[in-house]
């Protein structure tokens, strides 16, 4: 994960708390995602708590902040210059809301985890090595999610004319099945918002 790290680092030090500072190209596809990932709530009117895996400067903070009263908030990064960061930026507010930061070897039981942006860059990885990262680190986030968990990746099915080989481009349709076998049979694919990536929900205790 050094390549991670240092990638996320020069990233923050070059763009700030800005969208392209976490690997975005803008705050329009951001709030996008935001949106898709965070219909995994749509069952709680407050009083839930969250992981929010891959935190970054806590543009998702910002935006459940926007949105909800009251939730307990974890966010992790694996990078902690940039967790710093975040508890410096945080620290100015004055925010009555739980808030602890955290790296992501830590991950505490939560209602509901996030992830936005995760698994996007596989740097040198080979693909079969990044996927069973991607399962590895689902198997993990399932077991610390009570009622469920929401992540977005890129899609295969794209019409860009080259692709970056630092990518990686997932099939929806394995991905979608992985969860439907290992974690619920609760699961959703959202593919209809007009960006290069998928998101999936994950819903436990339904019937």
């Amino acid at each position: 994960m050094n390549a991670v790290i240092a990638h996320n680092n020069e990233q923050m030090m070059q763009y700030g708390n800005t969208p392209q500072g976490v690997g975005w190209n803008g705050d329009s596809s951001q709030q996008i995602r935001f949106e898709q990932v965070s219909a995994i709530l749509s069952d709680e009117a407050s009083d839930f708590s969250i992981n929010d895996y891959g935190c970054g400067y806590g543009a998702f903070y910002d935006f459940l902040d926007d949105r909800y009263n009251d939730f307990k908030y974890y966010g992790y990064d694996v990078s902690l210059n940039i967790l710093k960061n975040f508890r410096k930026r945080i620290a100015a507010r004055k925010d009555e809301k739980p808030i602890e930061l955290l790296d992501t070897g830590s991950l505490r039981s939560a209602d509901y985890t996030v992830m936005s942006g995760v698994f996007g860059m596989k740097f040198h990885f080979d693909e079969a090595v990044w996927l069973s990262y991607i399962e590895d680190t689902l198997d993990r986030v399932n077991k610390c999610s009570t009622k469920g968990f929401a992540f977005n990746m890129i899609t295969n099915y794209t019409d860009l004319p080259e692709l970056d080989k630092a990518l990686y481009y997932a099939d929806p349709c394995y991905v979608f099945d992985y969860c439907k076998k290992h974690f619920s049979r609760n699961v959703a694919l959202l593919h209809d918002y007009s960006l290069y990536d998928f998101t999936i929900l994950v819903r436990k205790n339904r019937r």
